[in-house]
């Protein structure tokens, strides 16, 4: 069980332990996940949101009275009826919030600390317990190279449970950091995740955009056009770095090589690697004005979140 002093630090270990992500609940109360931007629609939960979309949901269906807006009429009711019904919708009074999580094999690797598996997973559960703790509707979209799991968005403490689950599922499924020749790309996933949200939603995506490109762009792009999207872009130090004057061997499990990082141009080679997907995400970000956070494997989650996320922040 992780103390109030474990907050501080950074995560420990391959894998997550679900009692970790159930004491971060603790950790939690520090974050509130405020939009950036605010409309004059006051929530139940504190705080005022968008409301890109529509925002309603279904109550009821009653005889059509004269004002009704025509466009609300239930065709199906009337036809069995022969009488004019008309829908009724009321405002939806929390925000849903969606965590969208990446444990595909990539997200098995680091050299400090933590695999970037462990380190989303604690990040997603962070959010999750904040969004819950505001009265927001939590919801999940948890994905691998081969298999996802979406859980609808419910403001209720036992569907936050059954998504920690799941995420540490997940986690511990998690053998190797070589991406299975038939793993669906991040766009895929963003694809469904479109299915998913509701506009309005905020939406946090917790991955390490290894495999970004134009087609994950769009898809961004529509969802951040009715949602609130904020990136939490995961990472380990080894990929944007290699260390000087030593020699590397790795393999991918078929074949096995030595990198000799005393070559300058290798090591400029591998940084500008990272540099170009990196440069790709901020620039993205900035398109659609969306955040972009990261965290690397050697960082405490809840420290890189706080000034972002922190309610001290989000009441100035």
């Amino acid at each position: 069980m992780l103390s109030m002093h474990d907050f501080k630090q950074p995560v420990q270990g391959a894998y997550c332990q679900l009692e970790d992500l159930l004491s971060l609940r603790f950790a939690a109360r520090e974050l509130q996940l405020t939009p950036r931007q605010q409309s004059r629609s006051l929530l139940s939960g504190g705080f005022r949101t968008r409301f890109r979309g529509r925002g309603m949901e279904f109550e009821e269906v009653r005889h059509y009275q004269a004002g009704d807006d025509i466009r609300s009429i239930d065709w199906r009711v009337t036809a069995r009826t022969s009488v004019p019904h008309t829908k009724l919708f009321r405002e939806e009074r929390e925000r849903p919030v969606i965590l969208m999580l990446d444990q595909r094999n990539p997200m098995f690797f680091g050299s400090k600390h933590c695999f970037k598996a462990a380190l989303a997973a604690h990040t997603a559960a962070l959010m999750g317990w904040a969004a819950l703790a505001n009265n927001d509707r939590v919801g999940a979209l948890i994905f691998n190279d081969t298999q996802e799991k979406d859980i609808r968005p419910k403001r209720s403490r036992h569907t936050l449970l059954a998504i920690l689950k799941t995420i540490q599922e997940f986690n511990t499924s998690l053998q190797s950091p070589v991406p299975d020749p038939a793993a669906v790309s991040l766009s895929q996933r963003l694809r469904d995740l479109r299915r998913i949200a509701k506009p309005g939603s905020a939406i946090i995506i917790s991955s390490d955009f290894h495999d970004i490109d134009q087609a994950c762009d769009e898809q961004l792009y529509q969802l951040s056009r009715h949602g609130d999207v904020s990136l939490l872009h995961i990472c380990d130090v080894l990929e944007s770095h290699l260390p000087a004057n030593m020699q590397l061997t790795v393999s991918d499990g078929q074949q096995r090589r030595v990198l000799d990082t005393r070559s300058r141009s290798l090591r400029a080679h591998y940084q500008q690697q990272f540099d170009n997907q990196f440069a790709h995400l901020q620039s993205l970000a900035r398109q659609l004005a969306v955040p972009l956070l990261t965290i690397r494997t050697d960082q405490p989650p809840l420290a890189r979140l706080l000034p972002t996320f922190g309610k001290q922040v989000c009441r100035r």
